[in-house]
Order: structure tokens, then sequence, then C-alpha cells
């Protein structure tokens, strides 16, 4: 247990950042998610519509931290490619 006052405060924020940090990654997997089952239809029109989106979705995930930026570029251009493929 924290025995220093700014220990204990730093238990908190970590405790808020946590909830802060599954809300976001949950956020960005549903998003692949989304993607996935779009490309699975073959609906390549709502695709590509939705793609800035989650484009715009794993560079924030990527900018917080929460995954990594190579992680969230490599998502991206293999999806990139299965529309076009489409």
């Amino acid at each position: 247990m924290a025995n220093t006052k700014s220990a204990i405060k730093r238990i908190r924020r970590i405790a808020t950042q946590t909830l802060v940090n599954k809300a976001r990654k949950s956020k960005y997997r549903n998003a692949i998610k989304k993607m996935n089952l779009l490309l699975v239809e073959k609906k390549k029109d709502e695709a590509l519509k939705f793609l800035p989106k989650l484009n715009s979705e794993l560079m924030k995930v990527a900018k917080t931290g929460i995954i990594k930026k190579a992680n969230a570029s490599r998502n991206i251009s293999r999806i990139t490619k299965k529309i076009s493929a489409l």
C-alpha cells in the first residue's frame, strides 16, 4: 500500500486513467470489428466511407500510447489492402 500522500494521489490518478484507457481500447477494437464485418459482407462502399473514421480512431489510440504507432499503421495498411481487393 502507498505510504506517502503523493503515492496515494497517484493511485487515484492511475485508477481513473485505467478506465479512460480501457474505454479508448474498447472503442478502437469495436471500430476494427465493424470494419471486418463490412469486409466479410463485401460492402465496399460502406467500408470506404468508414475507413477515414477508422484511421482517425487508430491514430488517436496510437497517439495516446494505447497501441504502438506501427501497430496502427499496419492495421490501416492491411485493411486498405483488403478493401482494394473487394
